[in-house]
């Protein structure tokens, strides 16, 4: 029995693994590489094994970076189930349809260029139909469910406290009379996130695939976000400008729409007009409301005081183009949640172009920017950015809500990790080079842990 590992190693993004039993291979993910162009051309190259040779998919969660190559994966052969939980089922129709979509968009742009310079034209990555196909092979677990999904290999999921529906991993696998245990940890989530449970705890475990994003810093404390973000909606009120929040569809918009609704009078907020312009985060919000068995107990009392999750009053769902458009206008007192979480596509970006330059607008970054996006740019305080082929000053005042993430932080991850009662070896995945190396060194020096950073295509024998 052995795992070998593929995505999320050599960069952050692209989750992949496998692990390999009694002449089977179980797929850990399969997500999109994300950042650069020349990074996200990856995506179109070959898988470095056969989709066809793979038996049975776990997956995680649904956020792309983790789930965005499984239409390619069924696209190219693959015909064995996807296991997941039944909330991540539903939210990756939505965001896999998306991204067939955005895919298939660009791909018409780039043929357009091809066609002039007489190159040969390409295909989309995949079609909402291969989208639809993959989500009829998902098959939802439980958390907390022990399942035989193929002969040797028992599949649990654990509330992994990211999004709706994460996951962490745990695989119990039995070959020729031994029986190890192999924990993926997802994406870990930070303790006392709104909305959500805590990640649970795991005591035990041979070998831990664990995600790093943020292990070599803290985020700020609840309370000092709580402050800081009703500092940051005082300061625009005074300053007649708007407020843009990028953020990602999944997860952060609905923690963003249940703050403003419980904080709504403290913060002031019944001055502004508010827009989720995102169709997928109004789609995702509905899903979020469907699965009310998986909020933390601050949130079932709030929902059941008040029949719904809490949210603002003035709150408009804009879901067409033309409203988006129309938010344009607004010259000051506008609250803007707009996708991508990354400023890397999506209706942020017309947003960003007409308030960017302006000294009374504000921008709060509410999550993981990676290398090469807008996002990372803007965190970076860069003077000037391009912004869909115009260069623009950055006037706009810039916010980092790290207390937001939906990932924790090294403390909570640490926490996490010390629940184990054994000692398993650590494969620090998940995270930008130089934090894999510190956030494994850490775990070596805080827990006396062995701990290694694999490369990709890295065979590890249990």
């Amino acid at each position: 029995m052995e795992i070998e590992f593929y995505g999320a190693t050599g960069r952050i993004t692209g989750s992949c693994h496998i692990v390999r039993i009694n002449g089977r291979q179980v797929l850990l993910d399969c997500g999109l590489v994300q950042g650069r162009p020349e990074e996200e051309a990856l995506n179109r190259e070959d898988f470095p094994f056969d989709p066809r040779a793979i038996d049975a998919v776990v997956l995680s969660h649904g956020h792309i970076d983790h789930s965005g190559r499984l239409p390619l994966l069924v696209k190219r052969g693959f015909r064995g189930p996807v296991y997941t939980h039944p909330a991540t089922r539903d939210l990756a129709l939505v965001l896999l349809q998306d991204s067939a979509r955005l895919n298939e968009r660009d791909t018409n742009y780039e043929n357009r260029i091809r066609q002039k310079k007489k190159q040969p034209l390409i295909d989309p990555l995949y079609s909402t139909e291969d989208v639809v196909g993959t989500i009829n092979l998902m098959q939802g677990l439980r958390y907390g469910v022990k399942k035989e999904i193929l002969p040797g290999v028992v599949l649990r999921f654990q509330d992994a406290g990211h999004i709706l529906g994460s996951a962490m991993v745990e695989l119990w696998l039995s070959e020729n009379g031994r029986v190890k245990k192999v924990v993926f940890s997802g994406d870990v989530g930070q303790y006392d996130t709104p909305i959500l449970y805590d990640p649970s705890e795991i005591a035990d475990a041979d070998a831990v695939i664990v995600e790093s994003t943020y292990g070599d810093r803290l985020h700020k404390e609840k309370e000092q976000t709580l402050q800081e973000l009703a500092g940051i909606i005082g300061s625009a009120s005074h300053e007649k400008g708007n407020i843009l929040v990028p953020a990602f569809s999944i997860g952060r918009s609905q923690e963003l729409l249940y703050l403003f609704g419980k904080y709504a009078k403290e913060w002031g907020l019944e001055r502004w007009q508010i827009f989720l312009d995102s169709p997928m985060a109004i789609e995702a919000s509905r899903i979020y409301w469907d699965y009310p068995e998986l909020y933390d107990e601050e949130a079932t009392k709030l929902r059941r005081r008040i029949h719904e999750m809490p949210k603002p009053s003035n709150l408009r769902f804009t879901r067409h183009s033309s409203e988006s458009k129309e938010i344009n206008a607004i010259e000051h007192g506008a609250i803007i949640i707009a996708g991508s979480g990354m400023c890397n596509g999506g209706r942020i970006i017309y947003h960003l172009k007409h308030n960017i330059s302006r000294p009374e607008c504000h921008v709060l970054i509410t999550g993981y920017q990676a290398a090469g996006t807008l996002g990372r740019k803007l965190v970076e305080r860069a003077e000037t950015v391009r912004i869909l082929g115009e260069t623009f000053r950055v006037e706009a005042a810039l916010h980092t809500v790290g207390g937001l993430s939906a990932h924790a932080d090294q403390r909570d991850l640490l926490r996490w990790l010390k629940g184990f009662v054994t000692a398993p070896h650590m494969y620090v995945v998940h995270g930008e080079q130089q934090v894999k190396q510190h956030f494994s060194a850490f775990l070596q020096r805080e827990l006396g842990l062995q701990a290694s950073v694999p490369e990709p295509g890295e065979i590890v024998r249990l």
